[in-house]
């Protein structure tokens, strides 16, 4: 692996068929949707599919998935996404999610470090982007602590335990 994903404690790397049970965990651990899209759980057959397909091409998927890997242990610590690549205007959004167990270990920031050297020092993008719930403190100031602008406010964009909630946007753009 390179120095690129590489990091103190942590390492990024793609998806491998052993990360299945790991990915059926955190995919259907229904406390997590409401800060994504899912709205039911998946099963071991299409996650099976799912990485299968998904060190396709950045071009063609618009996202990538990264397991972020703990270096002392080799325990799967999260994953981290990249969705939406826009080539055309060069950005990309990000996600983060890390196991309970490995929270306030500082792994999630220095895989948002290495993402952002990918992104834009390898990828040449011009900004990455992050949209996050107004109450999901910890990531606020995770986000807050990586770099990330506070650009906007979207209101009332999520539905979160049937009440709307506002959403944070960061950003980091890369000066010209």
């Amino acid at each position: 692996m390179t120095d690129l994903f590489d990091n103190k404690d942590i390492r990024l790397r793609a998806l491998e068929p052993e990360d299945l049970d790991a990915l059926y965990r955190w995919e259907n651990d229904s406390r997590l949707w409401q800060y994504g899209a899912a709205i039911n759980p998946y099963s071991r057959f299409s996650l099976k599919q799912y990485i299968e397909n998904a060190n396709a091409d950045i071009d063609q998927t618009k996202q990538l998935r990264m397991i972020i890997v703990e270096k002392k242990s080799e325990k799967l610590v999260g994953t981290i996404d990249l969705y939406d690549f826009d080539f055309i205007h060069k950005r990309a959004g990000v996600g983060i999610l890390i196991d309970e167990e490995f929270r306030g270990k500082g792994y999630a920031l220095q895989a948002l470090d290495c993402i952002r050297e990918y992104v834009l020092g390898h990828l040449g993008m011009k900004q990455i982007y992050a949209f996050v719930p107004k109450t999901n403190i910890p990531s606020l100031h995770l986000f807050e602590k990586a770099g990330y602008e506070k650009t906007a406010v979207l209101k009332k964009w999520l539905s979160l335990k049937l009440q709307f909630t506002d959403v944070v946007v960061y950003q980091i753009i890369q000066p010209n």
